[in-house]
């Protein structure tokens, strides 16, 4: 009837199941109970914002564990190749002295970036995720968020992509002054580049870091280094310019300089160059759309085999 009050109403003050509820309508919702005027889209986006923060929680909590994972494969490529090999007198940058080596470190620095990013991706990612996905199966308490199963996947790569904008700030610096004496790297750093860039590329190993994390099951993680991630950090430009590689050829074609093409870290080093030095690298009006096409293409098929395995 219009004019029963809430007191005349027996399902007044009950929840899913007819429960009763302490205080009335004061009353917190009940598991799987959805509030009035609640959309799915506030929903969704609050399931999102609170696996972002769990994420950032847990990295605050391991973030000892985390600079030291981050910062060592860097710090030791710079170490070997910018202070030990000049201190014992072992020739870099074609032999030629203190220019080449100083020209040799220049070149390799954004490199050290930009496969510090990737190893960030990869295994704040992938590795995490093949776990999740493995014996813990971990992975169905995630999907039990109030929101679609693919933004569970993208709360992964956001929060993934976030750690690797850190470990590219504290890489660079790291690797800028680790040098023997009299190599001097010449960097120039053009922000708009730096603050465009990191973070798509940031954005793009995320979205690889899930492609490889829901294709390679956890006992073959030892197949995706050996036959994924070292190709792409030996082909990636991390301590050549793309530019540089036009004499590897045969019968006239330049076959090394179009393959590594094929490899998304190329573009991201390329770029890095752009944004910290004054080198030749490849063009800017190409590696941007080439890096977000990257970007799409491992975030939708990695979207589609997260599916997958949560549905299987």
């Amino acid at each position: 009837m219009s004019g029963a009050s809430p007191a005349d109403d027996p399902s007044a003050g009950t929840g899913a199941g007819g429960r009763p509820h302490p205080g009335g309508d004061d009353r917190a919702p009940l598991r799987g109970e959805v509030r009035p005027g609640r959309s799915a889209v506030a929903s969704s986006r609050s399931a999102l914002a609170g696996l972002i923060r769990r994420d950032l929680a847990v990295l605050r909590k391991n973030f000892g564990e985390f600079v030291g994972r981050t910062v060592m494969q860097p710090f030791l490529l710079v170490f070997v190749f910018l202070y030990v090999f000049p201190s014992i007198g072992q020739g870099i940058g074609s032999g030629g002295g203190t220019a080449g080596e100083s020209a040799f470190a220049t070149v390799l620095v954004p490199g050290v970036v930009s496969i510090a990013i990737m190893f960030q991706g990869i295994q704040s990612v992938a590795i995490q995720m093949s776990q999740e996905f493995g014996f813990t199966r971990e992975i169905e308490d995630r999907v039990q968020a109030p929101c679609p199963i693919w933004l569970v996947a993208v709360a992964r790569v956001l929060s993934g992509a976030a750690q690797g904008l850190i470990s590219a700030v504290i890489v660079f610096p790291i690797a800028a002054v680790v040098h023997a004496p009299g190599v001097h790297p010449q960097f120039s750093v053009h922000w708009w580049v730096v603050v465009t860039l990191i973070p798509l590329s940031c954005v793009a190993m995320t979205s690889l870091g899930l492609l490889l994390g829901t294709t390679f099951e956890p006992r073959n993680i030892g197949v995706m280094f050996g036959f994924v991630v070292l190709p792409l950090v030996f082909l990636g430009g991390t301590y050549y310019q793309w530019t540089k590689l036009a004499p590897v050829e045969v019968g006239g074609f330049h076959w090394l300089q179009t393959l590594v093409l094929l490899n998304p870290l190329i573009y991201i080093t390329e770029g890095m160059r752009a944004g910290f030095t004054d080198l030749s690298h490849l063009p800017l009006y190409v590696v941007y759309p080439v890096l977000l096409g990257f970007c799409v293409l491992f975030l939708g098929l990695g979207l589609r085999n997260f599916r997958r395995r949560v549905l299987s």
